[in-house]
């Protein structure tokens, strides 16, 4: 039973609700959003329990701005993506610009959209507010890939980027993702930026109404900007392209990254790959996918359908905003169709298999030794190969390989970016930085482009990406990899599993021995402090446990190798290992 006093307290909430409610109703310039918490209020007032709980969850909590920035679902409230939250993202940014200006200068930023629900009311509210708080503000010309808008940070100059996008998240989500120029050389923020903006913005929230906050005329950047993207980025395939090479099929997963994709390949000298007519135009609708990110079983049918279609050698995907790299190649029945360098493969299809980002990355990563090794010049090399902590092994091996510096960094491009004399960086989420010197965050196409390079060569020798995956085996070992990801309804749950793991450290996983855990809370070596496990194991066995930065997921990160016998020995006996140590981590965390 309820106590008179409980019950007091929970009525009092319930009105300061409403009255929050009614505040944001006043002060929000779209007409949509208003008329639904209008009616939720309504609802809620009259005695809908779930509409009262609705209003509980936009207005108890707010969409936290971090080194992520901000991605939600588009709805009214503080706790969902809207007009409001932007337009006091926007004027916190724009406080953080000036405070940190230079005595007597302007800062500057340059702001992208893609093809989501009000991405481009978003980057207009920003753009008219920045320029209103005294910022110059930059608008690029029209709907882009993310990669534009990194790249235009540096290309402009300009002290901040903003990019208005959810990725590959649900269709009725969107986001903002922040980079710092100067010193930031255009990467995405990090601690202690993100601190700084985020008290910016709540301090805006609290005093000012978006009504009030002051707008500005802004720039529009003109086609110079993305001229300069097409040919920097064409040039990640050298001097001159290898024609003709496999035949490609390419999505764009209802997303922004085709247009530019294709003038880049032209530029490259590449042939121009069949598409998928359905998904090859910016929705935001996404109607023939129900959750658009390649790595999720169904998403690449119908580039498989295309594929068989024209008889092609490879499929590649972008995701929506074109900074990830999706790849699947034919299985042929031989060693194409087990698992490779990366580890388990995708199996939406019988007759094609989706890669790994390990895959992908390791392949890439291959690719960039060989040529830092062939721009000294007397068979040594210089430079960074870097991947996350998450990310496979793998790339260590190459780099020792070609006496490279490697360093694993936290997971997230803001960190893998800021490596020291950085030649390549990838994680395993599909997302791979193959020209440092251009764009410093992950880019799909410039990744698509070295891929197709590395693609045309194998295929002018009569080889395959199969064939080189089996390469990659015989000369660095097998790596595989594998992922558990445990969905929960209650978050507490994420914490006490990692609790758990701390004060009862498991000595065998699967039967294998556990050397040591690494608990990164308190930072690792050169590691800022994470909410992250690392276990390692007997025979080069690796786990990485750690909760989800987006989605309400604790993830398991499970990597084995194996360097003894044949190429298909090698991957046997890391297979087995892995599926060990995924069956016995199951156990733990179920």
């Amino acid at each position: 039973m309820t106590s008179p006093d409980a019950s007091r307290a929970a009525a009092a909430r319930a009105e300061a609700r409403f009255a929050d409610a009614e505040a944001w109703i006043a002060q929000d310039p779209d007409p949509e959003t208003r008329e639904e918490l209008a009616a939720i209020v309504v609802s809620a007032r009259g005695g809908d329990a779930g509409a009262a709980a609705d209003l509980a969850d936009r207005f108890d909590d707010r969409l936290a701005f971090g080194t992520a920035g901000l991605r939600g679902e588009i709805a009214a409230g503080p706790n969902r993506m809207n007009r409001v939250l932007v337009s006091q993202a926007a004027a916190g940014l724009a406080a953080y610009l000036l405070e940190h200006a230079a005595p007597g200068g302007v800062p500057s930023v340059v702001i992208g959209y893609d093809g989501r629900k009000n991405s481009d009311v978003f980057a207009r509210d920003s753009a008219e507010l920045m320029a209103g708080a005294g910022v110059r503000a930059v608008l690029l010309p029209r709907l882009l890939p993310t990669p534009v808008l990194a790249f235009a940070v540096r290309h402009l100059g300009v002290s901040a980027g903003v990019m208005v996008t959810a990725s590959h998240n649900p269709p009725n989500d969107n986001g903002y993702k922040v980079y710092l120029g100067g010193e930031g050389e255009g990467s995405q923020i990090v601690s202690p930026a993100d601190a700084e903006i985020a008290a910016h913005i709540l301090r805006v929230a609290a005093e000012r109404r978006v009504p009030d906050l002051p707008r500005g005329a802004f720039e529009t950047a003109d086609e110079s900007v993305v001229d300069a993207y097409v040919a920097a980025t064409a040039a990640v395939a050298g001097t001159a392209a290898v024609r003709p090479g496999p035949r490609v099929v390419y999505t764009a997963m209802h997303g922004v990254g085709w247009e530019t994709f294709a003038r880049v390949v032209e530029a490259a000298g590449f042939d121009l790959p069949d598409v998928v007519e359905p998904q090859i135009a910016p929705d935001p609708a996404f109607p023939t996918v129900s959750f658009p990110n390649p790595e999720e079983p169904g998403a690449m049918d119908l580039s498989f359908a295309r594929a068989r279609e024209v008889g092609a050698d490879l499929v590649i995907a972008n995701d929506p905003d074109a900074d990830r790299l999706a790849v699947a190649i034919p299985i042929a029945g031989g060693s194409d169709a087990g698992t490779a360098a990366g580890g388990a493969a995708g199996a939406e299809a019988s007759d094609w298999r989706r890669l790994t980002g390990n895959e992908i990355g390791l392949l890439l990563g291959w690719r960039a030794a060989e040529q830092a090794a062939r721009a000294t010049g007397d068979g040594g090399a210089e430079g960074t190969l870097a991947c996350s902590i998450v990310s496979s092994p793998g790339l260590e091996a190459v780099a020792r390989a070609y006496d490279l510096e490697f360093r694993a960094t936290l997971t997230g491009f803001k960190w893998i970016s800021k490596a020291p004399n950085l030649v390549y960086g990838f994680e395993e989420a599909l997302g791979y930085l193959v020209n440092p010197e251009t764009v410093r965050d992950k880019d799909g196409i410039s990744a698509a482009v070295a891929l197709l390079d590395l693609a045309s060569r194998l295929h002018a020798e009569g080889r395959t990406l199969a064939d080189h995956l089996d390469a990659f085996v015989e000369r660095f070992g097998c790596h595989a990899s594998g992922q558990i990801s445990l969905r929960v309804t209650d978050l507490s749950r994420i914490g006490e599993i990692m609790s758990a793991l701390r004060a009862n450290p498991p000595a065998a996983i699967g039967g294998i021995r556990v050397e040591r855990i690494e608990d990164l809370a308190d930072g690792f070596g050169d590691l800022p402090p994470s909410d992250v496990l690392r276990i390692v194991l007997d025979g080069g066995s690796r786990v990485m446990v750690r909760p989800s930065g987006t989605e309400p997921k604790l993830k398991v990160y499970l990597d084995t190798v194996s360097d003894r016998g044949t190429v298909a020995e090698r991957r046997a006996e890391a297979a087995a290992s892995l599926a060990a140590l995924d069956r016995g981590m199951r156990e733990l965390v179920r």
